[in-house]
């Protein structure tokens, strides 16, 4: 399994415009094959500091997603309200605790 977590940090006056995009996008992204689990986070200290964490059963899965339409059309309406670069990171979990 892959978790996708991925670090956006948003201009403040655009945070709401966001958050209406993720949750009307959020069930599409959860719906393609090989998603098990996608939440959204937001830094307790930066507000306009969100993640997003997913599961995906595969690499392919994830590349997928990556190159379709729906991540496109997402992907698109949200990196016009970010104020900084967004960062991603690709991890398996390697110890359950």
């Amino acid at each position: 399994m892959i978790i996708r977590i991925v670090k956006m940090t948003f201009q403040i006056e655009k945070i709401n415009e966001f958050k209406t995009i993720f949750n009307e996008s959020k069930h599409l992204i959860r719906n393609m094959e090989g998603c098990s689990h996608l939440e959204l986070l937001n830094d307790v200290n930066e507000t306009n500091i969100y993640f997003t964490y997913s599961y995906w059963e595969s690499e392919t899965d994830l590349n997928t997603y990556r190159n379709s339409d729906v991540f496109a059309k997402v992907w698109s309406q949200t990196k016009v309200l970010f104020s900084a670069k967004p960062e991603a990171w690709s991890v398996e979990q390697k110890v359950v605790l």
